[in-house]
Parts: structure tokens; sequence; C-alpha cells
């Protein structure tokens, strides 16, 4: 069932299903995604628990945070959604940026305990800038002040537009300028030092093709992590659980202790 909700003044757009007496099984899309994408997981985990999968706001069918967020607050957001559920217990399941915010939950005091944790091609390490990669941030950040120059700007109105365009990626280029500046914020943030804390059994599973978040990033969240598993999708990229649906779904139904047929 796909219902809207108010969530701190934002109306949400959430799909629920599945046994209302079970534990909640909260799902977090990725970044520019939606909560249907994971329409094969739901249709798996309502068989036993209490799915709960928001669009995300300025995701989907929900409208834009009023100011540009963090992922803390977006980490707010998902404690305000499970309020008026008052569970005990919760299952989290991330896909990119999704698992970056449950990363972030994971060094909160929360009011119920992270039972299990399922990360998909996650998001939350920053990878490190290479000399080549800063030197070329240093002189887009010096070509952008010269042209915002008054006599240049009047010359070149849209040579700062132009540039940004050039070296933003697709996601930033494609967003409102609350929806950059929150990516911005999100991006910036390392999350590594989460990573030992996480008391959650946790299962990782990562396309080897992944160029968005590395498998490299996956490994070394399996070494921080005490109680984490990987399941590699060979060849798959950065949504593997929609190329390998049926590999996916497989391994989380043995992780989440759902029986074939139930």
């Amino acid at each position: 069932m796909v219902k809207k909700i108010d969530i701190g003044g934002i109306m949400t757009n959430l799909i629920e299903s599945g046994d209302a007496s079970g534990e909640p099984i909260v799902f977090l899309h990725g970044w520019g995604s939606r909560a249907e994408l994971f329409s094969g997981l739901i249709e798996l985990a309502a068989k036993k628990y209490r799915v709960l999968a928001p669009d995300m706001p300025g995701f989907g069918d929900t409208p834009e945070p009023p100011e540009p967020w963090d992922v803390g607050r977006y980490a707010d957001f998902v404690l305000e959604m499970l309020g008026p559920y008052s569970p005990k217990r919760v299952i989290l399941v991330g896909h990119s940026f999704g698992g970056r915010v449950i990363l972030k939950l994971t060094e909160r005091e929360l009011p119920f305990e992270i039972s299990k944790i399922i990360l998909i091609d996650s998001a939350g390490i920053k990878p490190k800038k290479s000399l080549r990669q800063r030197a070329s941030l240093i002189l887009y950040k010096c070509g952008r002040r010269i042209m915002s120059l008054p006599p240049l700007k009047r010359l070149f109105p849209d040579a700062v537009e132009k540039m940004r365009k050039k070296r933003g990626s697709a996601d930033y280029n494609a967003a409102s300028e609350t929806m950059r500046k929150t990516l911005v914020n999100v991006v910036n943030e390392d999350l590594r030092h989460t990573l030992p804390g996480v008391k959650a059994p946790t299962l990782l599973i990562w396309g080897t093709a992944d160029t968005a978040t590395p498998l490299s990033d996956a490994e070394l969240m399996e070494k921080l992590i005490p109680d984490a598993g990987l399941v590699k999708i060979e060849g798959a990229g950065h949504y593997s659980f929609l190329e390998a649906p049926g590999y996916v779904a497989r391994v989380a139904a043995s992780f989440l202790n759902i029986r074939e047929g139930a």
C-alpha cells in the first residue's frame, strides 16, 4: 500500500506492506532514486516483516526539504517516520545513499535496537582525491573566483555556470539548488569512523563492477564492521539488486530467515 504521511511537515510518499505485527524492516533508496525500485525485495520481506519504504525528501514523490539537509537530517527523518510505530527492534536495508543514512543512524543513541542491516552498494566512505583531482579542484576554484569578478561577469555572464556544469556530476547538474547543496553536504561527510561501532549483523551485497561505490569500499566495510559478511555479484554495477534480482533475493531471504514459499 502506498500512502502519504506527514513526517516533520513534509508530505512523504511511503510504501507500507507486510505483517502489521511483524518487526519493521525499513528500505532506504539511493540518491536520485525512489522506494519502488525495491519492489522485488519489498515483496519478499513482506512475507515476514512490516515493510516501511519511504521516498526520502527530494526524491520520488516526496517534496524537497525546505532547506539543504545533511546526512544527519535524513537520519532524523527516518527516526521521525518510525516514531509512531514505537518499535523495539528494526531491520535496516539501504542502497547507496540509503546505506549512508543507515551508517549515520548507527552512531546515534536510538530508542530501538537495530537487529540486522543489509547494505547494497552502499555509500559512506569518502574517497581520497588524487594529486590530479586536487589540482583540478584548485584550478576550478581559482577560475570561478576570477570569472565572478564584476568586469568579467558582465562580459561572460554564463561562464561560471558553464564551468560548474562541465565539472559537476550528472546528479549535481540535474538537481535543484537546494538538492545541490544537500548533495555537497552528503558526499563530503566520511562515515568510515562509524564502521567499528556497528553492532548489528551486517550483510554487504556488492556488484564487482560498481564504479560509483567501488568493491574496495565493501571490503573495507567487511573488515571494520565486527559482524559483517560480503556477497559479491560478479559483473554487476551500482544497482546490483536490479541486475541480479533472483540471486540477491535468495541471499537476502537466507539472511532474514524468510523461508521459500512462505
